[in-house]
């Protein structure tokens, strides 16, 4: 009923949860000036009507979460000035209008259920031009949209949780967000979102827990300057690269506990000085040479209570390798070091334009990676005309003078490797001639042969030239000389004729012709 708690105006907090409302009339709170904070969860509201709230001027704090709203309509929380803390998690919304949140001027914190919504509510959300810490949970989209928050610039925490159907989040989704702490939990997503993080360079801290992340790629994460801790519970990782934390100068806690790792080395991480706390329990680790750093550096990191265990066989099942002594660590943490079969420097030679493959094949235990650099020591990757392949070995398509060079197979795991240096020389191809005459402006051609550069010069043979010029010449000279002896002749016939008539303007007239021929 309307105005029923007029006598209560020095009221300061009311609760109203766990009971059976349904229905709000409008000016039901009016007379609570006073009132801090209000909480009405666990009910069955189904719709909030416009002017609910009034009177509630000092309203801190409200909690609607766990009733059954359908939609926020325009103005539903505009009496709400004063309101920093709302929480609307666990409803059913179907549908947030463009102005819901019109007056909300000082909400710092917001708690919303996205799991019947068909699309963000990026205007509504708009509105709360100071909010700094938004929390949605179960949101229906597959895909987190392009400029999803892009107007809520003062924004610092953003935890999206219980989202089965999130599968992917938009290169811009995250675009005009200067977040310091970012939560993705319990969705679905296969790989780290390293394009929509990537400027973020204030984010502290980052929660990717339970979702089906299998790894963690190297130089990808770089950007992210400040990053302090990463947590990545739960999920699906099979391998973190060595350099995945380069440039996270910063990185003090990692927590991947519960993951599919079956080793995890030194070289992943920037600097190992800053490192403090290291989840790593509930992983299938296999003892290895690759851990001893762990064992190293046990005194000075935190494993939160949960000590990794390793495997060294079949047989024998969790090893607590960090109890063991240093003493007792060789003959437990054992590896054979890497090594090249048929180690020796090969020289190859090939024509220019055909293809040359270079085999490595590397061994030990556990088995090395196997990559290649080329002559200037860059690594070469599996795309491009110069390619590493999956087996190891190294290709380099149609052949060119300037591949010329060593190149070194390096087989390596943690900081031990072998390397195996291959010479390649290619044959250029041979000049055809050793007098060429070059044409230099004389022809435009409309498009180049495939093969052709457009600023390279035509040559031709001198004396194939000059034998082409001279047929030219005699043929043109020929024809024009007997047009003159026709003319001639022809000329003298039409003058006896003129003669014999005893006319001389006839003779005058055919002269006349005879010279428009000429």
């Amino acid at each position: 009923m309307p105005q029923q708690f007029q006598t209560l105006s020095q009221l300061l907090n009311l609760d109203l949860s766990d009971n059976l409302l349904e229905i709000i009339e409008m000016e039901a709170f009016l007379g609570l000036q006073n009132l801090l904070t209000l909480c009405l969860a666990r009910n069955r509201l189904k719709i909030i009507p416009v002017g609910a709230f009034a009177g509630l001027t000092n309203l801190k704090v409200l909690d609607i979460s766990s009733n059954e709203i359908l939609v926020f309509l325009d103005f539903t929380f505009r009496d709400l000035a004063a309101l920093q803390f709302m929480k609307s998690a666990d409803n059913d919304l179907v549908f947030i209008s463009h102005l819901p949140f019109t007056g909300l001027s000082n909400v710092q914190e917001l708690h919303l259920d996205g799991s019947n919504l068909t699309a963000m509510p990026t205007e509504a959300l708009a509105q709360l031009i100071v909010l700094r810490s938004l929390h949605f949970h179960r949101l229906g989209l597959t895909t987190l949209p392009n400029y999803s928050f892009c107007h809520l610039v003062h924004l610092k925490e953003l935890v999206i949780s219980h989202c089965p159907w999130l599968e992917m989040l938009s290169g811009n989704s995250l675009f005009g967000l200067n977040l310091t702490a970012l939560t993705i939990r319990h969705c679905n997503l296969s790989a780290v979102p390293y394009t929509p993080l990537h400027h973020l360079v204030y984010l502290l801290y980052l929660d990717l827990s339970f979702n089906p992340i299998t790894y963690i790629h190297r130089n990808m994460l770089g950007d992210l300057l400040r990053l302090q801790e990463l947590h990545l519970i739960g999920g699906s990782l099979l391998r973190i690269e060595i350099g995945a934390f380069r440039g996270l100068t910063h990185f003090k806690l990692l927590n991947v506990s519960k993951n599919l790792l079956t080793t995890f080395e030194a070289g992943a991480f920037h600097s190992l000085d800053t490192l403090k706390t290291l989840g790593l329990d509930n992983n299938p680790l296999v003892c290895d040479w690759r851990l001893l750093w762990l064992v190293r550096r046990r005194q000075y990191l935190d494993f939160g209570g949960h000590s990794p265990n390793c495997t060294p066989s079949v047989q024998v099942q969790g090893w607590n390798f960090l109890g063991f002594s240093e003493a007792e660590l060789p003959g437990l943490l054992t590896c054979r070091q890497p090594q090249i079969l048929n180690h020796k420097l090969q020289e190859v030679k090939v024509d220019q334009g055909h293809t040359v493959v270079f085999y490595c094949k590397a061994e030990g235990d556990p088995l090395p990676s196997v990559s290649w650099l080329n002559p200037q020591l860059r690594l070469l990757s599996p795309i491009g005309r110069i390619r590493t392949l999956s087996n190891g070995s190294l290709e380099v398509r149609y052949a060119q003078p300037q591949d010329s060079g060593t190149y070194l197979c390096v087989a390596s795991y943690a900081a031990e490797n072998a390397s195996l240096a291959i010479s390649l020389h290619v044959q250029a191809f041979p000049s055809s001639s050793k007098n060429h005459f070059h044409l230099k402006g004389w022809f435009a051609f409309p498009s180049a042969s495939p093969g052709l550069d457009e600023n390279q010069k035509l040559p031709f043979d001198i004396k194939t030239l000059l034998i082409a010029a001279t047929i030219g010449f005699l043929s043109f000279f020929s024809s024009v000389s007997l047009c003159f002896i026709f003319m001639f002749f022809w000329s003298k016939k039409q003058s006896a004729m003129s003669n014999s008539n005893g006319g001389t303007g006839n003779y005058m007239e055919t002269s006349r012709f005879t010279m428009k021929l000429l």
